[in-house]
């Protein structure tokens, strides 16, 4: 089988290799990778600027979604034939996030979705509905789960509620698709005209341009008549993390997803104090989140918003694709053609 790799060194690059198919343990499952997808850590992986753990020379990738094709002599949760995606920290089945968790990690501390085969351990495993395309799936297991777990993360999401989203990556737009499921309004902001139409014909009630608007908190608290968001997907960070407090509401919920423009930040406690604000980093989510989320999608028929799908052989142009920002949803490779 064909599987890509991180080179060594401090900044990694990718290398096509040939490998031999894995052979499952008693509660291992091994899948035919149709579809995977990228999300910007594994850009800032190659780029030397993730602080994460990482496997030396392992296979990229936290999302996919494939074919079962083997099971050790012990599964029970799956079998030959079924459709499948997995939860990206692999014994992560339920309750809060435990540090233990990233020691199974897809495309982290183990093996990923960028190769013709992959892997997993039966708990991993999630069923996919009939109705979702592979490519489509692919973009779930981190994005969509950060997404549905950032909105529930302190008090799940009311319907009614106004939620901030950032941007048009893969999170910002489950966001928003997983916020309009529970009958909440949406309001965004983004970089470009272009993009900001985009983000409206999927339901975005009003959209802030960021680049026109630099003081966007503002135009946020006037959308809403002075009193702010009752909840804001924070994606960037360190640029945006106190502009997120200005345009949250008095007890508020700020869920910091991303680090897109940095790490680093400077939001002063007191702002946090004087709104009584509740914020909290999102670690994707357990695989009982992503059940979840995969049912709330089926309800409703909800089809994830892709840019652009690669072939397998172009896997360099997709990251390259990643890395230009220019792209509205997530970014998939095909690793059948």
């Amino acid at each position: 089988m064909k599987a890509i790799r991180w080179t060594a060194g401090d900044k990694p690059g990718l290398l096509l290799h040939d490998e031999a198919m894995p052979d499952p343990g008693p509660h291992e499952v091994v899948v035919k990778v149709h579809a995977a997808s990228l999300n910007f850590r594994d850009q800032a992986i190659l780029d030397g600027a993730y602080g994460g753990p990482t496997k030396p020379n392992g296979v990229p990738l936290s999302d996919g979604a494939g074919e079962v094709i083997a099971v050790g002599r012990e599964v029970k949760r799956t079998k030959v034939g079924d459709r499948v995606s997995a939860s990206c920290c692999q014994h992560w089945i339920g309750g809060p996030a435990r540090p233990e968790y990233q020691a199974d990690s897809l495309g982290m501390t183990t093996d990923g979705w960028l190769a013709e085969t992959i892997l997993l351990h039966e708990n991993a495993i999630v069923h996919l509905p009939d109705y979702m395309s592979y490519a489509e799936a692919a973009s779930l297991p981190c994005a969509a789960v950060t997404a549905w777990t950032g909105l529930n993360l302190s008090s799940p999401l009311q319907a009614g509620e106004t939620v901030l989203v950032q941007g048009t990556g893969g999170v910002a737009l489950f966001a928003l698709q997983v916020a309009k499921m529970f009958g909440a309004k949406v309001l965004a902001i983004t970089s470009s005209d272009e993009k900001a139409e985009r983000l409206k014909t999927l339901g975005a009630a009003a959209v802030v341009n960021y680049r026109s608007h630099p003081e966007w908190d503002k135009e946020i608290l006037a959308l809403t008549d002075g009193r702010g968001v009752d909840k804001t997907i924070d994606i960037a960070g360190e640029k945006t993390i106190v502009q997120s407090a200005a345009a949250t509401r008095n007890g508020g919920d700020i869920s910091l997803v991303g680090f897109t423009s940095g790490f680093g930040g400077g939001l002063p406690p007191i702002d946090i104090l004087a709104k009584s604000l509740h914020v909290a980093g999102t670690s994707i989510g357990s695989r009982a989140s992503f059940e979840a989320l995969l049912r709330a999608m089926a309800l409703h028929e909800v089809h994830p918003v892709l840019d652009q799908v690669f072939a397998f052989a172009d896997y360099q142009s997709a990251y390259q694709r990643l890395k230009s920002g220019n792209h509205i949803g997530k970014v998939v490779i095909d690793v059948t053609r």
